[in-house]
């Protein structure tokens, strides 16, 4: 029955749906639980090191719930999404009202739609595969699965990949950086997908030009039936929760680097590439992406069967809170650059 503590993740959409119902200053109350409460209570709750025994391991495997529990967020993401249109069609809303509703709807968005969506576009199958790019769509991000699998997991913790962060670099720098960057590298991937085929760029086999025209057609839609404020809202709930995700990759991997080899190739991925958190409550409303070395260690691993590795660089704090102390460098620096291991410091140099 232990599985089901994920279900703590959807107390992010739900404190975004009491803030809907009830409005005025409740629609600030995804922020405040989130970047709130949250790391407030893993900052007095001990962390959870412990790991998975060989039968846990077996049983968790094979176990269903895991993956419903995960599709369920589809209709959490849209149902949140509809329900805060419908509030800013019927209800006469003020500016600090609907700063409020942005940021709960984009919460929402980016904890469980992008973050749902990058567990299950790990998956092989079509059905995970095209619940993924559903939880894309609204943050404007559908070209992430692509090259966050054969770009960031191939490159990371390398000057070529754009959503590492480089040693002393702010976040507001390496936002331009990792979303830029990642447009461009998912473009340059397919452009090399197809011409393996012998197929043209531009052809309806082009996954990222319908993904792009599915953008474009989902924001003009709502810009025909309900007009621009609609749309601004659609668009700013949607960077919200795209600039959340580049966030969490800012400090999954701030200042780490690979070692090269003679040959000029980069020596493979390991445990101390990524910054691990073992914060229980950020570990579960996240569906594990917290213990992030082990994911990219095994990127084939599912959530549940994610572990602690000691030999990981570790967070002193949660994903929540470390976010929060990202979005000021000064602090950030002082927090983080001693704690980069001196030998990829030198590489950063």
């Amino acid at each position: 029955m232990k599985g089901f503590k994920y279900l703590s993740a959807y107390t992010i959409p739900f404190s975004a749906l009491i803030g809907i119902w009830y409005a005025d200053i409740w629609l600030w109350l995804t922020p405040v639980y989130t970047f709130g409460l949250i790391p407030f209570l893993e900052t007095v709750l001990p962390q959870n090191r412990s790991g998975l025994s060989a039968d846990q391991k077996k049983e968790k495997k094979v176990q269903k719930r895991y993956d419903i529990m995960l599709y369920a967020n589809v209709l959490w993401v849209y149902g949140i999404l509809i329900l805060g249109i419908h509030q800013l069609l019927f209800i006469d809303l003020s500016i600090f009202e609907f700063i409020g509703l942005v940021f709960s709807v984009g919460i929402v968005l980016g904890s469980n739609g992008i973050n749902v969506a990058h567990e299950l576009g790990h998956r092989e199958n079509a059905f995970d595969r095209t619940l993924s790019a559903l939880l894309l769509l609204p943050s404007f991000y559908m070209h992430f699965t692509l090259e966050h699998n054969y770009g960031h997991h191939q490159k990371v913790s390398t000057p070529d990949d754009p959503a590492t962060a480089k040693f002393n670099q702010t976040v507001y720098v390496f936002w331009w950086q990792s979303v830029i960057g990642q447009i461009k590298n998912a473009v340059h991937l397919q452009k090399e997908l197809l011409a393996r085929k012998g197929r043209s760029f531009w052809s309806v086999y082009n996954q990222q030009l319908w993904f792009f025209s599915l953008e474009v057609i989902y924001v003009t839609t709502l810009f025909i039936l309900w007009g621009w404020k609609v749309t601004l809202f659609v668009l700013l709930v949607g960077m919200v929760g795209f600039l959340l995700l580049e966030t969490i990759n800012y400090i999954e991997h701030y200042g780490l680097r690979r070692k090269k080899r003679k040959s000029g190739r980069y020596y493979p991925v390991r445990n101390i590439h990524s910054w691990n958190a073992n914060h229980r409550l950020g570990r579960i409303v996240l569906y594990e992406l917290t213990r992030h070395s082990d994911h990219h260690y095994r990127a084939s691993k599912k959530y549940q069967l994610l572990e602690n590795h000691d030999e990981s660089p570790q967070l002193p704090y949660g994903y929540p809170l470390s976010m929060l102390i990202a979005l000021i460098p000064p602090v950030w620096f002082k927090l983080m650059n001693s704690r980069v291991p001196a030998e990829m410091r030198e590489l950063a140099a």
